[in-house]
């Protein structure tokens, strides 16, 4: 019988990994070695790139390895190494990762520091072992694990040319892999601690025994095996000590396909993630991300803990990269900073950020000019006394059918950096504030935060909001006023954060808008749902030979050539809209006391003026304190727009 050797030379493998991190030097540093004089010694005066990382690693500067596999795809394209090494990595991760693993321990230098009074307790413990072990022979000293004396984690950056996949199609033939999966996150749970090296000591010799944890289920050792229990035939029983053990930050987060992914008449997959060490905390639910991690299978424990024929999946995080990064965390280069800044010249900027909100959809000046000033929003504050007043917009837009207010919901759940798009049918109570389920990890009672918790700091859409359960958009209330979500149910009684803003889309009562009843019947919605929302916009279909001419020429033209008319020549992209309303965010304007006497003035005005309405039984609306505030909102959100610091008279208008 022939016997099949396997192709993969892994002692060669490993001499060009090793290779590859002593002589490695990136674009940049090849520039300056070109420039300069090169009688010296390259490798001391300019070591690697993945030498600095190690010498970073070993002065305790960073705890963490990022190996990039576009370097070892440029070493390997410039015939440093063998071809096909990255797709060996990329196929047979885990066995790699081990192996450069013992590189790094191989090649880590010597650190500069000494050890000191604020190093861990496991640096000290082993210094005394290694002080202790001085006087002893070889074969009686202290053997530590590798992963107990490593300092850093190693994480995989796979290429930038790799494809990334939906969850639905990665399957068997992907795992041990190393993929890129795309979705949105929709669960987190806590950051756990995880055992990796279990320490014991022996009640009888007093010896240190240490045990590698390579499974999420370990079996404790019982029976010390040194040589000095043997010797004394005796069998010493361990003891496992918490002190010497080494535990890692551990999370499991759940994420599902994207809407976008999903063929029509499924329903979304899901995928469980395992994150260890400096990648926890990093995701947050609602998050649009990719995922690069290696794809496990694990052994699926049935009824009793007994072993079925069925396995589970997770994927064993890598690289996270965040698709949506939120205003604070955008990186805004040189040459956006100076875009901004002639922008913000124009005296039109308004108008023009304005008309560059869904450019295909034809009209709605007014409609677009109001969600701008929702993405970008007014001025949260806190009070000394806890008392928090919301800065966030609502707006509803109450309207025929047809004008388009789906299709504008749908653009800014895009837009914003953390948008979520619901219909008021589909959604219940418990979907849009939060639901207690059970942890299959730890098998506590949890929070699983709904569609409102997922857009916190960000935009939640509610397409048919008529549609809904009077018990269900009752939920609803507090999260426009307070921004929390209350929650006392299963033994768990907590307020969930919920600083979004609204945005809801409705019918009239009949359908269509019926001038011959009054605004109050047709909208159909509750006073007090209705006084939470900043602008309530009634879009009306009616008929005009003139627009309906140009409606209709706008709506031929995307069809035919997939996007809008060039009618104007200074539209600016999604990515300028998202830095602009990132720079406006970060001012804070304040209301000047002229300003504020105009506002209060006002308000009494629009109260008196109701009140006439009232006696007249004329009234269609309700002024309250909550318009007041709804005022202020919005002129400190168009005095954002222009990047001013002070609220003007004419933000008022």
């Amino acid at each position: 019988m022939e016997v099949i050797k396997p192709k993969t030379n892994y002692a060669k493998d490993s001499e060009e990994v090793n290779f590859f991190f002593e002589k490695y030097q990136d674009a940049q540093q090849d520039m300056e070695l070109e420039v300069e004089n090169m009688d010296v010694d390259v490798e001391t005066v300019h070591p690697s790139r993945y030498i600095k990382k190690l010498r970073a690693v070993a002065n305790r500067e960073d705890d963490k390895i990022i190996f990039e596999l576009d370097d070892i795809q440029a070493f390997e394209d410039d015939g440093n190494v063998t071809n096909g090494l990255v797709r060996k990595i990329m196929t047979n991760t885990w066995h790699y990762i081990e192996l450069i693993y013992r590189i790094c321990d191989k090649l880590m230098p010597i650190p500069i520091n000494p050890i000191g009074h604020m190093d861990d307790v496991l640096d000290v413990i082993m210094q005394h072992r290694k002080d202790k072990d001085q006087n002893r022979a070889p074969e009686d000293r202290t053997r530590f694990p590798a992963a107990l004396t490593r300092r850093y984690s190693l994480y995989l950056k796979p290429l930038k040319s790799e494809k990334t996949l939906a969850i639905r199609e990665v399957n068997g033939s992907n795992v041990g892999h190393l993929v890129t999966v795309k979705g949105i996150i929709t669960r987190v749970s806590d950051v756990k601690p995880f055992l990796l090296v279990a320490g014991y000591s022996c009640e009888m010799c007093g010896d240190e025994v240490f045990q590698e944890v390579t499974k999420k289920n370990i079996t404790p050792l019982v029976i010390c095996p040194s040589e000095k229990c043997q010797k004394n035939n005796v069998k010493g029983k361990l003891y496992m000590q918490t002190r010497t053990c080494k535990f890692i930050p551990f999370q499991e987060v759940k994420m599902q396909e994207l809407t976008e992914q999903v063929p029509v008449g499924h329903i979304p997959r899901s995928m469980t993630i395992f994150l260890h060490g400096s990648l926890t905390r990093s995701m947050n639910p609602g998050d649009i991300v990719s995922v690069s991690g290696i794809f496990q299978a694990t052994p699926h424990h049935g009824y009793r803990g007994t072993t079925s024929l069925l396995t589970d999946v997770y994927l064993e995080g890598q690289y996270i990269s965040q698709l949506k990064k939120q205003y604070n965390k955008m990186i805004t280069t040189p040459e956006i900073s100076e875009k901004i800044r002639e922008l913000a010249q124009d005296r039109d900027i308004y108008e023009k950020l304005s008309r560059s909100i869904a450019p295909e959809i034809y009209g709605h000046e007014d409609v677009k000019k109001a969600l701008l000033l929702l993405l970008v929003g007014g001025v949260s504050k806190s009070m000394g006394d806890g008392m928090k007043i919301r800065g966030d917009l609502n707006i509803c837009l109450m309207g025929d059918p047809g004008v388009a207010k789906s299709q504008l919901l749908k653009y800014i759940s895009k837009v914003a950096p953390r948008g979520v798009y619901t219909t008021g049918r589909g959604s219940s109570g418990v979907g849009l504030t939060a639901s207690v389920t059970r942890d299959p990890v730890t098998d506590e009672m949890i929070l699983e935060g709904g569609a409102l918790v997922l857009a916190d700091n960000g935009i939640c859409c509610i397409d048919e909001f008529d549609k809904m359960e009077d018990g269900d958009r009752t939920a609803i209330h507090e999260v426009m006023e307070q921004q929390t979500i209350s929650i006392s149910k299963a033994g768990i009684t907590t307020t969930l954060n919920a600083r979004t803003s609204i945005l809801a889309a409705a019918n009239p009562l009949y359908g269509r808008y019926n001038i011959k009843k009054s605004p109050t019947q047709n909208i159909n919605l509750p006073a007090a749902l209705l006084s939470r929302f900043d602008i309530l916009f009634l879009i009306l279909d009616k008929h005009n030979v003139e627009d309906d001419t140009k409606l209709a020429e706008h709506v031929a033209h995307v069809h035919q050539h997939g996007k809008h008319p060039e009618m104007e020549s200074d539209l600016l992209d999604v990515q300028m809209i998202r830095h602009y309303v990132a720079e406006a965010r970060s001012k804070r304007p304040v209301v000047p006391p002229d300003v504020s006497s105009y506002m209060v003035s006002s308000y009494v005005q629009m109260r008196q003026e109701q009140a006439d309405a009232m006696a007249n039984k004329k009234a269609h609306t309700y002024t309250s304190a909550r318009s007041l505030l709804a005022v202020i909102r919005l002129s400190q959100a168009l005095a954002r727009v222009h990047l001013r610091d002070e609220v003007m008279r004419q933000d008022n208008h």
